[in-house]
């Protein structure tokens, strides 16, 4: 059996190939890995494996690894916890090391390496609640699944921002939404079908990995069968590209090659940009339910009573309002993606980033204030904007990256930005649950141990804000001469044969696809897009009520 028609050469399209067929293929494969978000819906039916109504605890002897191992308890779910760890540890580390080789192989290889990775994972995962092995599901969703994370997120990057000279910010802001999206469908769809799997004798999860992992990779596959890359040199009808129109030097038309990008003090720059702005976005993501019921405590039912004034139900009654916080974060989160990477166009990406910048820092320094007046809606509109600007950057950096180094090896050159995201998520969720645990030590009260943290996130932000205010265009010596150019095109396979295509392959492409399988493509993602959208509506509401 040959696997040839995986080869770039064989997915460069033809004249009148549509490329809005691209962000909804991208979208199939982001939307189902994105579900790694929404993975602590299996941790407490984890924790009930064997115990089923409740923990059957381990012994005080029984450690970590011994955990890992052992078949007659239950595991913690500080435990579990540690396949979420490992998931964006992968996800940089495999971004990093395999982004050239993507480059070479093109979009439709990696996406289905990606696709048997993440769902191959799933089902070893299975296997491992099956024999109640912890190990099992370490290798198989952290490790297995985790490289196909990272080659699931940056497969599609450089190939629509070849598809879209014109759009960039918006191209990837809409793939990249779908990672964000992705456990808007995942959460709930694993939900309904722990319910209908489990019984007496079983919490449902195994059989919930499994299904699931049937309904990703068919969607998987079939975004990356339909993943086409445009001819070398390719163009939108009547589009001139911004440095022949505006002499835009923070645009390149030049290539830098992957191999020297450490080297080049704009990558570190945009490196600890993103790290500094993922690193206050995710430490919020990760405390924001905690957060918002110890800081308003009673206020959010009508009570005027602190956190550590209520009792049972009402803690109970709190935290479900407090759920409903925590789905709307996401819907700006996810929106915030798209919406920002679409203004970045217009913007530019430096302008963009200066944004984040100051109106983040701006409304880190105001929530302390918010939460002091007792303002609910003040703080939580400041927080939800800040979350918009955490998307935002994800969907911003590739065509900053696309700007800075040039489109060719863009995709690589992500995948090495990608460890700033590794970092944050270490850097951002300590910040801020050591100091809540500092402040707590020290006697403050819950409602007011947050005020400093925002503050040091405030700083984070202005540091990012340096950082990006030293950007400046690339220096001319780390681009590419012609003939390395000409080289790397080569073992790129980029296509080589410009003759065979026809004039007309400059043109718009988009009414020669038939525009049913453009509609269907998009309908395909859009409907659970929708219906998870929908889902995250019905918990918002409870914020309200």
């Amino acid at each position: 059996m040959t696997l040839d028609f995986l080869d770039k050469k064989h997915t460069i399209a033809g004249a009148g190939f549509n490329r809005w067929l691209m962000p909804p293929a991208a979208l199939a494969i982001h939307l189902c890995i994105g579900m790694a978000y929404g993975f602590s819906v299996f941790w407490l039916p984890l924790s009930k494996a064997i115990g089923i109504k409740q923990n059957l605890a381990c012994g005080a002897e029984i450690g970590f690894f011994a955990e890992l191992f052992v078949t007659t308890c239950d595991w913690k779910i500080s435990t579990l916890g540690w396949m979420y760890t490992l998931f964006f540890v992968f996800l940089g580390s495999s971004a990093a090391i395999w982004g050239g080789w993507l480059e070479h192989v093109g979009p439709r290889r990696a996406g289905v390496v990606s696709a048997l990775c993440w769902c191959g994972g799933m089902l070893l995962s299975a296997l491992g609640i099956y024999t109640h092995q912890f190990w099992l599901m370490l290798v198989g969703s952290g490790v297995i699944g985790g490289i196909g994370l990272g080659l699931g997120y940056i497969s599609p990057v450089s190939m629509l921002i070849k598809w879209f000279p014109d759009r960039r910010g918006m191209a990837t802001g809409m793939a990249i939404m779908g990672f964000g999206g992705g456990a808007m469908i995942g959460s709930p769809l694993a939900t309904l079908l722990m319910k209908h799997f489990e019984t007496e004798m079983d919490v449902g999860v195994m059989q919930t990995f499994i299904s699931m992992a049937g309904i990703y990779f068919v969607f998987m596959m079939a975004g990356a069968m339909t993943y086409r890359l445009p001819v070398s040199g390719w163009q939108p009808a009547n589009w001139i590209p911004p440095v022949s129109q505006t002499e835009n030097k923070m645009v390149t038309p030049h290539h830098v090659h992957v191999k020297n990008i450490f080297k080049i003090k704009q990558f570190w720059l945009l490196w600890g940009a993103l790290c500094m702005n993922v690193s206050a976005g995710i430490g919020v993501i990760g405390m924001s339910s905690p957060m918002l019921q110890e800081v308003f405590g009673g206020q959010l039912i009508g009570l005027s009573k602190t956190y550590s004034e209520l009792d049972k139900p009402e803690l109970a009654t709190i935290a479900a309002v407090a759920a409903g916080f925590t789905a709307l974060l996401s819907l700006f989160n996810i929106g915030g993606r798209f919406f920002w990477g679409s203004l970045s166009d217009k913007l530019g990406r430096k302008l963009t980033f200066m944004v984040f910048f100051v109106f983040g820092s701006a409304l880190y320094l105001s929530v302390s204030g918010s939460a002091m007046a007792g303002n609910k809606m003040l703080f939580v509109g400041a927080l939800c904007l800040i979350l918009s600007m955490y998307g935002g950057a994800f969907a911003t950096v590739p065509a900053y990256l696309a700007d800075l180094f040039g489109t060719q090896m863009v995709g690589a050159i992500h995948g090495r930005l990608l460890t700033a995201w590794a970092t944050a998520g270490v850097l951002g969720p300590v910040i801020v649950n050591y100091m809540r645990d500092y402040q707590l030590g020290l006697g403050i009260p819950r409602e007011q141990v947050y005020n400093q943290t925002m503050w040091i996130l405030a700083g984070l932000l202005i540091i990012g804000l340096i950082c990006n205010l030293l950007i400046r265009p690339v220096d001319e010596k780390w681009f590419m001469s012609p003939d390395e150019f000409a080289h790397e095109k080569h073992l790129a396979a980029d296509k080589i044969h410009d003759e065979e295509i026809s004039a007309d392959q400059t043109d718009d492409m988009v009414t020669s696809t038939p525009l049913i399988l453009v509609c269907t493509a998009w309908l395909v993602v859009g409907i659970p897009l929708a219906w998870g959208i929908y889902k995250t509506l019905m918990n918002v509401s409870k914020f309200f009520v």
